[in-house]
């Protein structure tokens, strides 16, 4: 399995991450953008399905890299190293917002805590703002947790046609939950079952890259002028996202396409100028730094509380502050654990051999 570093993908991650900390920010004290140009930077939701589409472009590459090389993927490995990559950060970001709240400073509720702790806040949409971002980072976990077991069962190529049909089936779901299910409502495009084809759209794009080849794609994808052109088009479907007849049916597919599809231009690029802001030092760190500061960054951007912490931009200046402590005192020294779990162990896989039956070798 390949360990080298897939260029501007750090850099796209601070992208999204710049976009999340924008939308919150906007409506903190001494922050608001001005009518119109803040409905059109809302860019929360378009960072968060960027790391979305990330997340299974990665992963699946990663996969798809194990069971060429070694023949089979590890389960075990797997969820050790995402266990390693994940929860430590998590958790002690729980751990200080739950004493926060025994002092009374923040409000939190028991199930709150549960659902942070148990991966399922993306169920959970009665909770409070300090926690409320920890949905995504569910949906995340529910796709690691999923994905490598189905990509195993189907096999490479079958796997990535159940993820093409997984882009196909959850626009049909948000929209048999909108008609017949209402109090499922509020969880359209948290839940699972309606945010998932973001994910399964990265896979998508990992699988096209393994079997037709980086330079197959790039003579066939975008490139020039249409970057630009096809970058504003995300940003206008992100507009367009609270009109669910849209978003619901094609606009959320369409985003996530576009998305896909500046990802791979962006890692096939990395010569261009865009490609070297994106390979730059500052955009690398900050890429790197994404999981802490989309963690600690909410408590500090929260539009209704009063607190001189929450306002511009001594709460810009905490989140970092914050997230930089957990980066390297917490995140880093685990970090280095997962070398040890790189390579598949042959129990409690299935290899190769046995997935060859039901799977076509690639041409």
């Amino acid at each position: 399995m390949s360990t080298s570093r897939i260029p501007c993908l750090d850099g796209i991650r601070c992208i999204a991450v710049a976009f999340v900390l924008l939308a919150h920010c906007n409506g903190t004290r001494y922050f608001t953008l001005p009518g119109r140009l803040g409905d059109l930077l809302h860019v929360g939701n378009l960072g968060v399905r960027i790391f979305f589409v990330l997340s299974g472009f990665l992963i699946t590459t990663l996969l798809l890299q194990e069971r060429e090389k070694y023949g089979q993927i590890s389960l075990k490995n797997f969820y050790i190293r995402r266990t390693i990559r994940i929860f430590p950060a998590l958790y002690f970001f729980v751990a200080c917002v739950v004493t926060a709240n025994s002092f009374g400073w923040i409000q939190l509720s028991f199930s709150d805590v549960l659902h942070s702790l148990t991966y399922t806040m993306n169920y959970h949409y009665d909770r409070g703002w300090e926690v409320g971002h920890l949905w995504s980072l569910a949906v995340e976990e529910q796709f690691y947790l999923l994905w490598p077991i189905a990509l195993i069962f189907f096999g490479n190529r079958r796997g990535l046609w159940f993820a093409l049909g997984v882009v196909v089936a959850v626009p049909i779901i948000r929209v048999l939950t909108w008609e017949f299910f209402p109090s499922q409502r509020p969880g359209i495009g948290e839940s699972f079952q309606t945010v998932c084809d973001a994910l399964a759209t990265g896979c998508l794009l990992a699988g096209l890259r393994h079997y037709w080849g980086a330079p197959k794609i790039k003579d066939r994808c975008i490139g020039g002028v249409w970057v630009p052109l096809i970058a504003f088009g995300v940003l206008t479907l992100n507009y367009f996202s609270s009109y669910i007849s849209i978003s619901y049916t094609v606009g959320t597919t369409l985003m996530n396409f576009v998305i896909a599809l500046l990802i791979d231009w962006a890692i096939r690029n990395p010569e261009t100028r865009t490609g070297h802001v994106l390979n730059s030092r500052i955009f690398a760190y900050l890429g790197a730094l994404s999981y802490s500061l989309y963690l600690w960054q909410q408590p500090f951007l929260n539009r209704a509380s009063e607190s001189i912490l929450c306002a511009f931009p001594l709460n810009i200046i905490l989140a970092f502050a914050a997230a930089i402590f957990s980066y390297h005192l917490v995140e880093q020294p685990f970090l280095g654990l997962r070398t040890k779990f790189r390579k598949p162990e042959p129990l409690g896989t299935i290899k190769r051999e046995q997935v060859a039956a039901s799977e076509p070798e690639p041409s």
